[in-house]
């Protein structure tokens, strides 16, 4: 029996022509999207382009709310009130689920961006801001984030399906958390590494880290699309994982 995988990446990003063209390049070789919708980038402008390229592909979308934080690109965690921050949540899954709607397609999932994304793994209260805010969305949208997190237990006790996330290109702690961005090292990069962490997460195997062994259980790897050398990195993924077996297709 084949073994199925998600291969996602975060998309609509772009705040130039170049970033622009590796999304472009990007998109065939991903299963799923998540699409900034004005939290830490993106406009209606961006979303609506990157929903039609997805469409085109046959690529699964969702939506990729952040800290309303564009200065420093999401990567921030802010002290916001949360019902505030619901609020704002919910505004920007909406606003790319009108887009959606008015292209006939689906939302399949939702997966916080960067610093939000951390938080809301350890942080009970934020997770539920995450949760609350998903009610934009309607209803069958998977919620997407790291396993055995805050998110995942809200998730779940809210009734929505949970997508355990692994990163392709992305350092980890024996903890299961992301290195943070502003150590050395928390950027794999090397491609072939990358490929290779792909397929450990994939398999369930453990990864050898610093701090002892991590294994992790996941339906769906991420590639960061701002990432340098995140379209070699999808070919290469793509290749270690089909050869072992493994069919690249959407969680959602």
């Amino acid at each position: 029996m084949s073994r199925v995988i998600d291969l996602n990446a975060d998309m609509g990003e772009y705040g130039n022509d170049a970033q622009r063209d590796i999304e472009t390049a990007l998109m065939p070789l991903v299963s799923s999207c998540s699409i900034a919708c004005g939290g830490h980038a993106g406009d209606g402008k961006t979303m609506m382009a990157t929903a039609r390229l997805a469409q085109q592909h046959g690529v699964s979308i969702g939506a990729h709310p952040a800290y309303p934080d564009r200065d420093g690109f999401g990567r921030r965690s802010l002290s916001c009130d949360p019902h505030v921050l619901t609020k704002d949540l919910a505004g920007q899954i909406a606003a790319l689920k009108d887009i959606l709607d008015t292209e006939k397609i689906a939302m399949g999932h939702i997966k916080p961006h960067g610093a939000l994304y951390n938080d809301a793994a350890k942080d009970a209260a934020l997770a539920d801001c995450v949760i609350r805010a998903a009610k934009a969305a309607g209803s069958g949208v998977i919620i997407a984030g790291q396993p055995g997190s805050k998110l995942e237990a809200a998730a779940k006790a809210a009734g929505y399906a949970f997508a355990a996330e692994g990163f392709v290109d992305r350092l980890y702690q024996a903890s299961g958390a992301l290195t943070p961005r502003s150590e050395p090292g928390a950027i794999v990069a090397d491609i072939s590494a990358r490929a290779r962490q792909a397929l450990m997460i994939a398999r369930g195997d453990a990864l050898e880290l610093a701090e002892g062994a991590l294994r992790l259980e996941v339906q769906t790897l991420c590639i960061h699309s701002d990432s340098p050398g995140a379209v070699a990195t999808a070919k290469a993924t793509r290749t270690a994982l089909e050869a072992d077996g493994f069919q690249i297709r959407a969680f959602a």
